[in-house]
């Protein structure tokens, strides 16, 4: 699932961010944390609809037109990697 979106990178204030799903439904999201890892850039998401359903992380990459598209992150991996990465940052122990 890719979101397309437009935003520039000043996360000094909550940045809102609106991303289109593949069915065309609009989706808002704070942006919490934009991160890179080995050369990856991060996006750490939350919903406005049910922030208590927790935060989403996005891989960020850059298409044809160089414009910035969010992919979900499949590789479990990955995923791991990046959540350690955040709960390090934050000081949170497993």
């Amino acid at each position: 699932m890719t979101h397309d979106h437009e935003h520039d990178h000043n996360h000094e204030q909550d940045d809102i961010i609106l991303l289109i799903d593949e069915d065309g439904t609009e989706h808002q999201f704070t942006i919490l944390e934009y991160l890179e890892i080995d050369n990856q850039g991060y996006a750490v998401l939350l919903p406005d609809v049910d922030p208590e359903g927790g935060a989403v992380i996005f891989r960020v990459e850059t298409d044809e037109n160089g414009e910035e598209v969010l992919y979900d992150i499949e590789d479990d991996d990955e995923f791991e990697k990046v959540v350690s990465v955040l709960e390090a940052d934050m000081g949170i122990e497993e």
